[in-house]
């Protein structure tokens, strides 16, 4: 941390105000190779508790400045490590809550763009998100309001970009956590009036975990992502060398080891495997729709959704 970024820092903290002036100062101190460190976070952090009234420009260097470091803090870039994960949930809940919105749009974000977080992260994000949209109020970073009373359109662009996101549980489609999450909140706001945006998210959401064949390796772990990068890095030269060694001294080495490439299923094959409506799916969603004991309009929605989606409208 340079001394100007401390100065500015203890100076705004002592106010409880910060310019965009100092803002701009801050980001050129602190951010000039383009890399956040951890005391530097830290000191964001504590500025943004100390502040009386955040500034637009203040919450929106927050929001980039603290996301460029949990994804980008370490390598690989885009992924969140157990250690920064479990330190933004640290940062965040310090009170035992979420402090506010603004700390709420950096959770979002998280999950929005980076390329995968831990499972830990990714649980807090749901269960913040949850809560957020039952109880909180106040304006959002994306525009909107938050509501306790119903779900608000701008609660429903949040549960978009949180379930459709890139470090979301299943990306490209929605996990059975994502949709148990949004039968709970219909169930909760059954009766207000929420947005019409709710109702097309929880039947594209719920019908899509029904439905939608869902690619298993969209994820690649954050370790996994390290053993790949350290591989063509710096074992490039030496795959070559392995792999004429193999021939000379075994010829038949690769079909002893690999045996018979079998044909693998075509992805169709595996979408229109996943479009098919299991007995295990029909009971998870009448386990659901029984919590209310009624079928409501979402669920007769989803359930039009669902007879044409395979056929049986």
């Amino acid at each position: 941390m340079t001394a100007q970024f401390a100065d500015f820092n203890r100076q705004a903290a002592a106010d409880g105000v910060i310019t965009d002036e100092e803002i701009l100062t801050l980001r050129q101190s602190g951010w000039a190779d383009g890399h956040i460190l951890r005391e530097e976070a830290e000191a964001i952090f504590a500025l943004q508790h100390a502040l009386s009234a955040p500034t637009e420009t203040w919450s929106d260097f927050f929001v980039e400045a603290l996301r460029t470091y949990v994804l980008n803090g370490s390598e690989p870039r885009g992924y969140a490590s157990e250690e920064e994960a479990e330190w933004l949930i640290r940062m965040v809940a310090a009170d035992g809550k979420v402090c506010s919105l603004t700390e709420f749009e950096l959770l979002v974000q998280v999950i929005e763009m980076g390329s995968n977080v831990p499972e830990r992260l990714k649980a807090f994000v749901l269960e913040t998100l949850e809560r957020e949209v039952l109880t909180g109020t106040g304006p959002t970073r994306c525009g909107g309001e938050l509501s306790d009373t119903h779900v608000s359109e701008a609660e429903a662009r949040m549960l978009r970009r949180v379930v459709f996101g890139l470090a979301s549980d299943r990306p490209g489609a929605v996990s059975q956590r994502e949709a148990e999450m949004l039968f709970r909140l219909k169930d909760a706001t059954l009766e207000s009036a929420n947005h019409p945006d709710f109702k097309r998210i929880f039947v594209q959401g719920v019908g899509i975990y029904l439905l939608a064949f869902a690619n298993e390796s969209a994820h690649v772990s954050r370790d996994r992502r390290l053993e790949l990068e350290s591989f063509v890095a710096d074992t490039k030269p030496q795959i070559g060398r392995f792999i004429g060694q193999m021939a000379k001294s075994a010829p038949n080495a690769f079909g002893v080891v690999f045996g018979k490439k079998q044909p693998a299923p075509s992805h169709g094959d595996k979408v229109a495997q996943a479009a098919e409506f299991t007995p295990y799916e029909q009971d998870w969603l009448d386990a659901q729709m029984a919590d209310n004991g009624q079928i409501d309009a979402y669920d007769a929605a989803l359930l039009e959704f669902i007879a044409e989606e395979t056929g049986e409208a």
